[in-house]
């Protein structure tokens, strides 16, 4: 009995009441054998293992995959940012990580699936130049990193796309399509291009755009690029050249001036080339030209105000008008005669006004003056500078005859080298003046062919040699000092700021060695001149003519003695004997004969 019931509580324990309720009854067998068959029906999962899966659930934080166990597994939605086109039914290789988490769930990782098979992907697609899909994860020194089936690649900032990029931060977190161009095993570096996808087909454009191209074509583009020679259009898949000079009529110093970044516009299309796909545009071409809109009734001697563009030596370039320009040679920027450079008169952005000198519109050229706005100090120069008239003029130049000066803008003079000093000999103005110096000048001349005044510095005082000529007389004699010495002689420096010339011989002194430079020394006026200006002396000459003064004095007095001892002989001969007479009488021959001698001596 007690077995029986013991039998009956075992069948109560194992008894499916749960199926009985639903009128399914299952026998202990049947339970073992469905039990088995479900277990058949599940994948036997190990830790480690790479599975492909199924999707079956997408949110913002997990995505659930089923790889056939008993429990689906779960994976961070993050590692699917590479993917946002991701959907459910999509299949995904997994890695599982582990069976069961402490709270029995399957945990999967997708990073780690594409990371065990990332480089046989990676250089699958180097060799089958497949497309692959990159998550750009962020910014880097010359540009981006790209998660590439769990590979960080490098894409430089040059293949991201055709046109230049200013801002690369508008490329982080986006999924795009890419072309593996490069990899690096040693040091397990890979590079990706995603304009290596747009440049075929571009490629494509641009044949199939510049077959249909003609010169004087309009066109819309964009400006994708400006230099500061040019901007480049986006003609739609070709680019062409917009060079500064064709972007407006007037002068521009750079194309920021006519258009900005990204901006829309018609271009003309001047020029291409098939072979090296150049093409030249025009924006200006498509606007009058300003010379075609001058006021027809402009005219040579009307004034005009505009502002200065361009600045030479030569002369500046003034617009009257956008695209319309006149030139200011330098010489009618000023009355005055002498060399001077433009921008001593203007500088770039100055308004100006002037008078239209010539007007060819045909050639579209146009000369304007500055100095016409102004009388001409010519027309009464004889008023104003007449001969004999003293001014202040400021030298402008030296030549080696003399020294250009100016009185006032546009009066120039010149005052010869012999016009600056009545007595100092002077070979180069420079001795005498400086440049940018003021100098009192004389109106010698009036040359108004010529636009010229010959000037005299040295007149402004009287003529000093006519008191010389009675100071300086032939055989005076005056103190000077040799300032120069020459082979030819010396040049003296004597009083009264006059100089004087000695030629060598007179030039040795009493103990008869030569003089010196800057030695003082006593000249005796050999020849004076006037006219010429010319003084010869000698210091020779004032000690041997001294000595010659001597030796005639001395010669004189010995024949006036001889004379008296003759006399007085005669005197004595007259006293004596008869016997004596033969003996005086060659005594008194011989005198006399001494006499004659001295005398002779004497003359000469």
């Amino acid at each position: 009995m007690n077995n029986q019931n013991s039998g009956a509580n075992a069948s109560l324990e194992n008894f499916d009441w749960e199926a009985y309720e639903k009128g399914i009854v299952v026998t202990a067998e049947e339970h073992a054998n469905l039990e088995q068959l479900y277990s058949n029906t599940l994948s036997s999962v190990s830790e480690g293992e790479v599975f492909e899966g199924t999707i079956v659930s997408i949110n913002k934080r997990e995505v659930l995959v089923n790889i056939g166990y008993k429990s689906e597994g779960v994976i961070n939605a993050s590692e699917f940012r590479y993917n946002p086109d991701l959907k459910i039914g999509d299949k995904v290789e997994v890695y599982v990580e582990t069976q069961e988490d402490r709270n029995g769930q399957l945990t999967l990782s997708h990073k780690r699936a594409r990371a065990l098979k990332s480089w046989d992907r990676v250089n699958q697609a180097l060799e089958e130049n497949e497309i692959i899909k990159g998550y750009i994860k962020c910014r880097t020194k010359g540009g981006m990193i790209v998660d590439v089936f769990g590979i960080e690649a490098f894409l430089p900032g040059s293949q991201i796309d055709v046109k230049q990029i200013r801002d690369y931060d508008v490329y982080v977190g986006k999924t795009m399509e890419f072309k593996v161009v490069k990899i690096n095993h040693e040091f397990k570096n890979v590079v990706v291009s995603h304009k290596a996808l747009i440049e075929a087909e571009l490629e494509a454009q641009k044949k199939d755009i510049i077959s249909k191209l003609e010169v004087g074509q309009v066109l819309e583009g964009t400006v994708k690029n400006i230099t500061s020679y040019g901007v480049f259009i986006d003609l739609g898949g070709v680019d062409g050249l917009i060079h500064i000079t064709d972007l407006s009529w007037g002068r521009i110093q750079h194309p920021e001036e006519i258009v900005a970044l990204d901006q829309k516009l018609n271009v003309v299309i001047l020029d291409f080339d098939n072979e090296k796909k150049r093409i030249a545009l025009g924006l200006k071409q498509l606007t009058p030209h300003p010379w075609d809109a001058l006021n027809a009734d402009q005219k040579v001697g009307d004034h005009v105000k505009g502002k200065v563009v361009v600045i030479a030596d030569y002369g500046a370039f003034v617009e009257i008008a956008p695209g319309v320009e006149g030139l200011i040679h330098v010489s009618e920027m000023s009355w005055s005669q002498h060399l001077r450079s433009a921008n001593e008169f203007l500088k770039i952005g100055d308004e100006v006004e002037a008078v239209i000198l010539t007007l060819d519109r045909e050639e579209r050229k146009m000369s304007l003056g500055m100095k016409q706005l102004r009388p001409d100090p010519w027309e009464n120069i004889g008023e104003k500078y007449a001969i004999g008239t003293k001014h202040t003029a400021k030298v402008r130049n030296f030549t080696n005859f003399g020294i250009f000066v100016e009185i006032e803008e546009g009066i120039d003079g010149l005052i010869h080298i012999s016009d600056l000093s009545w007595t100092k000999k002077i070979k180069h103005p420079g001795e005498f003046t400086a440049i940018g110096a003021d100098i009192e000048v004389v109106v010698l001349e009036i040359d108004v062919d010529n636009r010229r005044l010959r000037l005299g510095h040295k007149q402004l005082e009287d003529n000093p040699w006519d008191a010389f000529e009675e100071t300086f007389t032939v055989d005076s004699i005056h103190e000077g000092t040799i300032t120069e010495l020459s082979e030819k002689g010396a040049v003296i420096a004597l009083p009264y700021g006059v100089e004087g010339f000695a030629t060598p011989k007179h030039l040795i002194k009493e103990d008869g060695t030569a003089a010196k430079a800057d030695e003082k020394l006593s000249f005796k006026v050999l020849e004076f001149n006037k006219d010429s200006k010319k003084i010869i002396v000698s210091h020779s000459r004032t000690f041997e003519d001294e000595k010659r003064s001597e030796e005639k004095a001395k010669k004189e007095a010995a024949a006036k003695t001889t004379k008296k001892a003759t006399k007085k002989l005669a005197d004595t001969l007259e006293k004596t004997t008869l016997g004596d007479i033969a003996e005086l009488a060659a005594l008194k021959d011989e005198m006399s004969k001494k006499a004659k001698k001295s005398d002779k001596k004497a003359e000469e």
